[in-house]
């Protein structure tokens, strides 16, 4: 009993030393795993307000009608089309939506900029080159939904599958391309200095 005893002493002395017990000799997995909860919803709202910008700025961007990025030596361009949500900043429980083929340039949208809304969920048409994509997506998880690749056009089923495979591929490819173009400006000095500026001018047009 006495070996068994100073064994239990020592494995509670080794939970200690590793945060996994506390000064009492009670568990802190419950903390650990509010904790662990709680910086797992930080990360959360931090992308989902990162991507909430991304979609706005693509909303800016694609207005003008030029390539946003590059892809195999392609132009990347983007509209924003079906329905569209903003949604206001965390804690803020505003929220519109926008519904049409392209809601997303509607009036409305830039007077829920103005009012401090950022674009939440979308449906993007990519186009990279001659072949376009879309698909629903949203700011907080980045997954795709309900998306469509340009026309298969392979005739055996063989090759089918594997040009299916290597066009949803190329979807996530031109989604990274436009979201690492968006980082190199976002994290630009000229990003206070000149896209800010030019966003806000561009939210402020809908109320001339």
């Amino acid at each position: 009993m006495a070996k068994y005893g100073k064994r239990s002493r020592g494995s509670e002395e080794t939970q200690f030393l590793r945060g996994q017990i506390g000064v009492d000799g009670q568990a802190l997995e419950a903390e650990a795993e509010e904790a662990g909860r709680e910086e797992k919803d930080a990360l959360l709202r931090q992308r989902a307000y990162l991507g909430r910008e991304l979609f706005t700025w693509l909303l800016f961007r694609s207005e003008r009608g030029e390539p946003i990025a590059m892809l195999d030596e392609e132009p990347l361009t983007v509209l924003l089309v079906g329905r569209t949500v903003l949604r206001g900043i965390s804690g803020d429980a505003s929220e519109v939506s926008a519904k049409g083929q392209l809601s997303a340039y509607a009036k409305i949208v830039k007077e829920a900029l103005a009012e401090g809304l950022l674009v939440h969920q979308t449906r993007l048409r990519i186009q990279c080159g001659e072949q376009v994509f879309e698909t629903t997506i949203d700011a907080e998880r980045f997954a795709f939904r309900s998306a469509e690749l340009p026309e298969l056009l392979s005739e055996e089923e063989d090759e089918r599958i594997n040009e299916r495979l290597f066009l949803a591929e190329k979807l996530v490819r031109c989604f990274d391309g436009l979201w690492n173009a968006f980082l190199e400006v976002r994290t630009n000095p000229s990003w206070q200095k000149t896209e800010v500026p030019a966003i806000l001018k561009w939210i402020a047009s809908a109320r001339d």
